[in-house]
């Protein structure tokens, strides 16, 4: 029995390609991401009930994040990895389908077409912040199956019971004799899973809490998880010799911890939180 159990925990991806409709091939990564915007968009709205927003807000408001997120998440990722595409062919630079986008560069996409909408509709964008940010940290745990799918985004190599087998074609030339990595994608999935119970359980069994805490202990609780992992990378995206991620992580623990400072320590509200909203004060 001990002799199968390091292949109980040995992952291999069956190819990015899930199923061929004629001349088209529909990817993993392509439909994990479908998915999650789905799942989330549903989520999502039936948080919005339980804060009096209209749900029909956040459908609307899906559109946006997806128009906004997703181009920026390509944008950072081939600028951190411009020298892999300045002599590709200029499409490649576009397509996302074959993975390569950047979460982070997706949050300030987002972040960047929520704020606008938000001022357009005349809602907090902290108020709806704490509204999707549950289903954004689940949307990231489906997201990254498809590093498995597409065989991207794995760790150094390994010999734990828990691995990743990486084909050949794939693996960094400082590795190509190694078969076994660290399956970064798993970690991170089930990280954000845990974060995703967390923010659920704050925003359904605290309701009075001020308006903008569920993003704060999003901002520090994924943070947390993506250092860590970003560390066993090596496909990480680097300015000069430090991870790019990294750097942004420590930057999200130090404003959420100080977000939470300015709400609870100094009992503050953010700026665009109006008395009409649900915070602590007027329930």
């Amino acid at each position: 029995m001990s002799n199968l159990l390091p292949l109980a925990f040995e992952f291999t991806s069956p190819g990015p390609i899930a199923f061929e409709v004629g001349p088209l091939s529909i990817r993993w990564y392509g439909l994990l991401i479908a998915s999650a915007i789905i799942l989330g968009t549903v989520l999502a709205q039936k948080l919005a009930e339980k804060r009096n927003v209209d749900p029909e807000l956040v459908g609307d408001l899906a559109i946006w994040l997806v128009v906004g997120a997703i181009p920026f998440a390509r944008f950072y990722y081939v600028l951190f990895e411009w020298h892999r595409f300045q002599n590709q062919e200029w499409y490649k630079v576009f397509a996302i389908w074959e993975g390569g986008i950047a979460i982070h560069g997706a949050i300030i996409g987002g972040a960047i077409a929520a704020t606008i909408f938000c001022k357009r509709q005349k809602i907090s964008t902290w108020l709806m912040a704490d509204i999707i940010m549950p289903a954004v940290i689940l949307g990231q745990a489906i997201g990254r199956w498809g590093n498995f799918f597409n065989s991207e985004a794995f760790g150094s190599p390994t010999d734990l019971p828990w691995k990743l087998l990486i084909p050949s074609n794939r693996r960094p030339p400082e590795f190509v004799n190694e078969a076994y990595f660290h399956p970064t994608f798993l970690y991170e999935s089930l990280w954000n899973i845990g974060v995703f119970a967390i923010l659920i359980f704050a925003f359904l069994r605290f309701p009075k809490l001020r308006t903008g805490t569920i993003t704060m202990i999003y901002a520090i609780a994924y943070s947390l998880g993506r250092f860590w992992i970003e560390g066993l990378r090596t496909d990480s995206l680097m300015v000069g010799g430090l991870r790019t991620a990294q750097m942004v992580s420590l930057a999200a623990i130090v404003a959420g911890i100080f977000g939470l400072i300015w709400l609870y320590g100094l009992r503050r509200r953010f700026p665009d939180t109006t008395p009409k909203e649900i915070t602590s004060e007027n329930l």
